[in-house]
């Protein structure tokens, strides 16, 4: 089992930055591939961005390339999230999630989520 605690949510304006932070307990997150979704209001959830335990490789949604960074601290059991340059369509509760599933675009990849953090990007 694993259990996860995202933070770092917030409002910010449109550009602007901010850092999410998901603490994993329970055991190692660097066992598994850990991911961030989003939600936006009234609409599904949305993959963003994730690291698999094994490489470290990262994948991102391709409109987030560029100005979003997925990082793993295995030593503190934590993920992190930087968002640059945050656009008001990118409001959203964002979680994070981890998982053994080969799909790590999918949320069908992650047995274990968070309870989310609200963003809120203003205009």
């Amino acid at each position: 089992q694993v259990q996860l605690i995202e933070s770092g949510g917030g409002l910010v304006q449109s550009g602007g930055p901010l850092r999410l932070s998901c603490a994993a307990s329970g055991r190692t997150v660097s066992r598994y591939t850990t991911g961030w979704f989003r939600q936006a209001p009234g609409k599904g959830r949305e993959f963003v961005s994730a690291i698999r335990w094994s490489t470290g490789n990262v994948v991102y949604v391709d409109s987030v390339k560029g100005r979003f960074t997925i990082s793993r601290d295995n030593a503190k059991n934590m993920v992190y999230l930087q968002m640059n340059s945050l656009k008001p369509e990118e409001t959203a509760v964002y979680y994070c999630a981890a998982g053994y599933g080969s799909n790590w675009l999918d949320e069908s990849g992650y047995d274990y989520w968070g309870q989310g953090t609200q963003v809120t990007v203003s205009s």
